[in-house]
């Protein structure tokens, strides 16, 4: 399957890695900073006899017959490349936040379904073993009737971080710790405990990063439809490192607490019917090398077999609208002060402008 990125900055080896390891033939890669594309030819070790170099997504795209793109640029221009993508047929996956705009998100959609194109949402952390185990769960209905759960990503980001890429923290092209950091989480939250959501109150700071347009800290509480309620802790003022991410659920019949750096461990795995399985439950613990984890690899499996297959991705643009609306929301919360009711059709972080 021919395959080609546009954006190779700091996320784009996690999408090499993943291509390399699917077997992916890499035709081209492009990035308005030819250095850039350069590097990671040279962090992956590639090949790159065969390999186009643009600095024009469109050229690129003109110019070769692509069967999947990964967009891995700044968060901003996620849509208006994916859109681009989508109309020309070209399969894709689009690193998170999938969009800034509800009405993107909402495009981005009804496009791909009108041009028979798919479309995952970067929402590799699914794929983490202790998720997966906590989804059976779910899925078997162990925890009985769902009582609440939480979200929390303690996690640090210091100025070094922010003077890598200037877009970081700006509402137009990225947003603050919930859009960027969070949001793995959050994708978590909303899909374990059944994705429809009746109302989001959040409140959201800006404390230690006066340099950024966006919030370093956000709280949220979030009420769904089958009655269970969740909180949201996101934030990347945690001194002096990462602490966690750590995922709660409740249920009448059961207890999970999903940790780690990335939601990558089982700290507590309680189940009134317990099995023989559960044992090795109670101490899972996936290595990772980075806090992204290994979910790449799998995501990008999951894509080419739902292209093989012609059947809907693992993770798709339905997830990333998912995601994507509750951060809208709690940003809108925060801007009105008060609930925000779902569904959200009409928001955007650019709507968040001189907030703080």
């Amino acid at each position: 399957m021919k395959y080609a990125i546009i954006g190779c900055g700091r996320i784009a080896t996690n999408h090499i890695t993943a291509a390399l390891n699917n077997e992916l033939e890499i035709i081209a890669l492009c990035d308005v900073l030819p250095k850039k594309i350069e590097d990671i030819i040279a962090k992956n070790d590639i090949r790159d006899d065969n390999i186009k170099k643009y600095t024009d997504y469109k050229k690129m795209i003109s110019e070769n017959d692509i069967e999947l793109i990964s967009i891995a640029t700044e968060s901003g221009i996620h849509a208006e490349i994916a859109l681009y993508c989508i109309d020309n047929g070209i399969n894709v996956i689009i690193e998170k936040p999938m969009a800034m705009s509800m009405e993107d998100a909402n495009e981005i959609i009804k496009r791909s379904e009108i041009n028979n194109v798919k479309v995952s949402a970067c929402h590799q952390n699914r794929f983490n073993v202790a998720v997966q185990e906590l989804r059976k769960a779910i899925e078997e209905n162990r925890f009985g009737k769902l009582s609440h759960g939480s979200i929390h990503v303690r996690w640090n980001r210091n100025e070094g971080y922010y003077k890598q890429a200037p877009w970081r923290g700006t509402w137009a092209q990225d947003g603050g710790c919930l859009m960027n950091q969070c949001i793995h989480g959050i994708d978590l939250l909303r899909w374990m405990f059944g994705d429809e959501v009746e109302e989001v109150y959040g409140s959201t700071r800006q404390h230690f990063h006066d340099y950024l347009e966006a919030e370093d800290i956000g709280m949220a509480v979030v009420k769904f439809k089958n009655g269970a309620i969740a909180t949201i802790e996101g934030t990347t003022n945690v001194y002096p490192s990462n602490l966690e991410e750590t995922l709660y659920v409740f249920g009448e019949n059961g207890t999970v607490k999903i940790g780690g750096k990335s939601t990558n461990n089982i700290d507590v795995w309680s189940f009134k019917d317990e099995t023989a399985e559960d044992i090795n439950n109670k101490e899972l613990a996936e290595e990772t090398s980075n806090i992204y984890g290994n979910g790449h690899t799998l995501l990008f499996k999951d894509m080419m077999e739902a292209i093989n297959e012609d059947r809907k991705p693992y993770v798709d643009a339905v997830a990333g609208k998912n995601a994507l609306e509750i951060i809208l929301a709690i940003y809108k919360s925060q801007k009105e002060g008060k609930p925000v009711k779902l569904p959200l059709n009409k928001f955007s972080s650019i709507d968040m402008k001189g907030e703080f």
